[in-house]
């Protein structure tokens, strides 16, 4: 491609409503334009990169045993009734009526189209297992869409949808994808982590996120120092080796005039909030227990989504107010403890170590130190309920907890018989009767893959492209062009025997100067540089320099494909 037929829009003003290094490079690059809110239109230079991404995932798709199709965007409201997601999925799913007065939406997904379909078109337990995906355009009605293409409105996406006859096929189902996940990523050239997550709305049992890492991710990412555990901040196991230690002293109630949070309670007792215990009171699942306490040590903070998916726990987790915490103990929220408490006690394992613990009292401005169980109260239901905290215990063998930031790329769910039991979705098993299909999601954001790269691979000039998802692999500059036909053959040469060896290759011929070409080329990222000028050439020499490489280096002539290919 010659970049005098190619529209290429950079500009050197950073804009002034972008957050992030993604979303300012890929406006400065001419990638994308902003239409509305959430809404960007791809120019070809940011095309060519969805493209390279979409056809890796394709082919590692279509070697996976996946099948592509493509289904509508727009879907019947009827379908999300069956599975009972119209009511539940919230303002993010944009409705919209026909000139019938017939109630559609937008898909923001498409588990409900594609079970339609498998209980139209499958029969027997002999057409299993499928797998079908498509590539294509989803829309969701994000409260304040931000940071660019990262989290837009509308954006392309990759989802995959499996149904097997039973558990072990779905496992096969869900196993396949992982790896063809990690080839994609893989290929991509990215640095990610595939962790444990928690399924979300999409429903379902096991789920698996993959996460790129990047400090401006918007998402914690837990690793261990030791084995091949990692997970997200939702399902990070948090756990206690630590022994509880004897109780050593008496419990005493003490006067705490003006406390009213763990800091205030550390700070005016002249100790650790590791050694204070934290009461949070939840509306309970129960009409007939209405409220339960959640009780952490000090100094860690309740995991919401842990909490929220305990069965004692009302399902969303919504805090006890005012008015309900002291109908329920006779006090204010900062001197709430769980000593003689008549409703349900959860505590974090943490906080079931605790030995000679300070705590609320039940009484406003009071608390008690000394406390310890069995002696002084009842021992607890111990449940997982904390976010962990980097140098937290292994759960699951040795080293520690290590936490990073990562943005979330992809995902694969198990959903099992969630849509497809609701939705009738059934074949016959080898004994002619109908079992319910069971189904694997698999989804992939494909513009947010491209904002995900740029944000792991970018310096002080731009852009810095993995090979495989570059616009361009390679740009030919010619130094001088217009006044040298020396210069000008001998680039239209290497242009050519570039583009004949196969490789995606630029020829700037645009009558700019050297330092305005350059800086052009390491804006939009491309990974390798070749130029031509007359002093070179006096000496069949050809100046490179990779996108990534601190400077330029002169190599012989027959040496360029070598580096490239």
């Amino acid at each position: 491609m010659r970049a005098s037929q190619f529209h290429l829009s950079t500009t050197r003003e950073t804009p002034n409503d972008a957050e992030i290094v993604s979303h300012q490079l890929m406006l400065r690059a001419g990638l994308i334009r902003r239409l509305g809110s959430g809404l960007y239109t791809w120019m070809p230079l940011g095309l060519k990169v969805l493209r390279k991404i979409e056809n890796i995932i394709r082919e590692e798709m279509d070697r996976a045993g996946a099948l592509e199709m493509l289904m509508p965007a727009v879907q019947p409201a009827e379908l999300w009734e069956e599975s009972g997601r119209w009511g539940k999925f919230g303002p993010e799913l944009l409705r919209l009526t026909d000139r019938h007065n017939r109630e559609y939406c937008v898909g923001p997904t498409h588990e409900e189209v594609i079970t339609d379909i498998a209980r139209r078109d499958l029969k027997s337990y002999k057409q299993l297992p499928l797998n079908f995906y498509q590539i294509q355009t989803k829309f969701r009605d994000e409260i304040r869409p931000r940071f660019g293409v990262m989290r837009s409105r509308e954006f392309i996406m990759k989802d995959a949808y499996s149904f097997g006859i039973d558990a072990a096929s779905l496992q096969e189902s869900f196993d396949a994808m992982h790896i063809a996940y990690c080839a994609i990523f893989d290929r991509m050239g990215l640095d990610y982590r595939a962790v444990e997550a928690d399924s979300g709305s999409i429903g379902g049992a096991q789920s698996r996120e993959f996460h790129v890492l990047a400090d401006s991710g918007e998402d914690a990412v837990v690793y261990a120092t030791e084995g091949d555990y990692a997970a997200n901040m939702e399902k990070a196991e948090a756990v206690c080796n630590d022994p509880r230690g004897e109780a050593s002293l008496p419990m005493q109630t003490i006067d705490t005039p003006n406390v009213h949070t763990i800091d205030e309670l550390a700070a005016s007792l002249k100790v650790d909030a590791t050694q204070c215990l934290k009461t949070l009171l939840v509306k309970g699942s129960d009409e007939k227990v209405p409220v339960v306490a959640l009780l952490l040590r000090g100094d860690h903070q309740l995991n919401e989504v842990k909490a929220e998916h305990l069965p004692e726990v009302a399902s969303p987790l919504t805090m006890a107010d005012a008015e309900l915490i002291r109908s329920t103990v006779q006090c204010d929220a900062g001197s709430i403890g769980p000593v003689g408490l008549n409703i349900p006690v959860i505590a974090d394992a943490n906080a079931a170590c605790m030995s000679d613990f300070i705590c609320g009292a039940n009484t406003n401005a009071q608390h008690l130190t000394g406390v310890n169980w069995t002696r002084d109260l009842p021992e607890p239901i111990v449940r997982d309920i904390r976010n962990v905290i980097e140098g937290d215990a292994n759960p699951k063998g040795n080293g520690i907890l290590k936490i990073v930031r990562g943005i979330e790329v992809g995902h694969i769910f198990q959903l099992g018989d969630t849509y497809s039991k609701a939705l009738d979705a059934t074949v016959l098993d080898e004994n002619g009767k109908p079992a319910t299909l069971m189904m694997g999601c698999y989804g992939i954001g494909v513009t947010r893959v491209a904002a995900a790269a740029i944000e792991q691979n970018n310096d002080s000039a731009g852009i810095i492209w993995p090979l495989s998802i570059a616009p361009f692999e390679a740009v030919v500059c010619p130094v001088n062009m217009v006044k040298s036909d020396a210069v000008k053959e001998a680039a239209e040469k290497l242009y050519t025997e570039l583009k004949d060896a196969g490789v995606d290759v630029l020829f700037d011929d645009r009558p700019l100067r050297p330092g305005a070409m350059f800086s052009d080329m390491e804006l939009i990222g491309i990974p390798h540089r070749f130029v031509v000028s007359d002093k070179l050439l006096a000496n069949n020499e050809i100046e490179y320099r990779g996108r990534s490489d601190s400077e330029a280096s002169i190599i012989a002539r027959d040496e360029v494909l070598a580096k490239i290919i």
